[in-house]
C-alpha cells in the first residue's frame, strides 16, 4: 500500500496529536504525578490516616504560627508525615503553607473560622476513617459552636506547653454559637472585656483545642465508632426546629429553602427581624 505526501503528513499529525493527548492525560487525569514524575495529590484522592496522639498534635498546633487555619492543618499533616501511615511520604509533599489564608475568618474577613476551614480541607483527603469524613467535619463544627473554648484545664495548659501566667492573656473562655470567626471573637470579647487586637493567646489555645478534639474524633472514627450517631454531631434542637419548615428538599408554605446545619438563632432571632 502506497500513500502520497499529504496522506503521510495527515497520519503523522494524527499520531502526534494522540500522543500529546495521552501525555496530558497521563500527568493529570490518570496519575497523581506531574510532568517531572513528582507526586501531586489528585482530586478525590484519599490518604491513609493512622491514630495520632491528640495532646502532642495540639501542642504542635499551639507552637505553630501562621494563623489558626495553618496551625491546625500544619500540625495534623506534619504528624501524619512523621507517622507509620502508608502515605506518610505523600503527607510530606503537602504544602501546608497554603492554609495561611484562613486567619481571622479568611484574611481578616470574619467569615468561616480558620480552625474549621482547616478541618474541612484536611478531613476531606483522609482515608481509613471508615468513610466518616462528613460526620467528623459535622461533629467538629457543632463542637466549635457549642463548647466553651479554649480548653482551660491545668492538664491541657501544661500538655500544650503553655503556662498559668499566659492564662491571664486569654481572658474568659466562651461559646462561639456560630461557625463564624466574627461571632466567636465577639462573644469572647464580650465575656473578656478585651478587643480583637488582644486575641493572640486565646486564639493559639483555641487552635490547640480544636486540634485536640479533631484528633480524638479521627482516632475514634478509625476504630470504627459511629461519629454521626453522637449527639454532638447533630444540629442543635433549635436548628432542627428551623429545618422543619426551612428544609433542603421541601418547605412549609412560603418558607425559604435552606441547606445548613449551623446555629440559626445566633443571627436569625425570629420570623419578623
Amino acid at each position: 500500500m502506497s500513500i502520497n505526501r499529504r496522506q503521510a503528513l495527515t497520519r503523522i499529525i494524527g499520531i502526534s496529536t494522540a500522543a500529546a493527548g495521552a501525555t496530558l492525560m497521563g500527568t493529570s487525569a490518570f496519575a497523581a504525578t506531574n510532568a517531572d514524575g513528582q507526586y501531586q495529590l489528585a482530586l478525590g484522592e484519599k490518604l491513609k490516616y493512622v491514630p495520632l496522639d491528640p495532646m502532642a498534635t495540639a501542642k504542635l498546633a499551639y507552637e505553630t504560627g501562621g494563623g489558626c487555619m495553618h496551625q491546625v492543618f500544619h500540625s495534623v499533616v506534619t504528624k501524619l508525615a512523621q507517622s507509620t501511615s502508608a502515605d506518610a511520604d505523600k503527607f510530606k509533599s503537602i504544602p501546608t503553607a497554603l492554609a495561611g489564608y484562613g486567619f481571622a475568618g479568611v484574611t481578616g474577613q470574619g467569615t468561616l473560622c480558620g480552625n474549621l476551614n482547616a478541618i474541612g480541607m484536611l478531613v476531606n483527603i483522609l482515608d481509613d476513617i471508615n468513610g466518616q469524613n462528613n460526620a467528623v467535619i459535622a461533629n467538629a463544627f457543632r463542637y466549635y459552636e457549642n463548647t466553651t473554648l479554649p480548653l482551660s484545664s491545668p492538664e491541657f495548659i501544661a500538655g500544650i506547653g503553655s503556662t498559668a501566667e499566659k492564662t491571664a492573656l486569654v481572658g474568659s473562655s466562651s461559646k462561639a454559637m456560630s461557625v463564624l470567626c466574627h461571632s466567636s471573637i465577639s462573644n469572647w470579647s464580650r465575656a473578656s472585656g478585651l478587643p480583637f487586637a488582644k486575641k493572640g493567646e486565646r486564639c493559639y489555645r483555641l487552635s490547640a483545642s480544636m486540634t485536640y478534639h479533631l484528633v480524638e474524633l479521627l482516632n475514634r472514627a478509625y476504630q470504627g465508632e459511629i461519629i454521626g450517631a453522637l449527639p454532638g454531631s447533630k444540629p442543635s434542637l433549635e436548628a432542627q426546629d428551623c429545618q422543619v419548615c426551612h428544609g433542603s428538599t421541601g418547605t412549609l408554605g412560603s418558607a425559604a429553602s435552606v441547606k445548613t446545619d449551623m446555629e440559626c438563632t445566633t443571627c436569625h432571632t425570629g420570623h419578623f427581624n
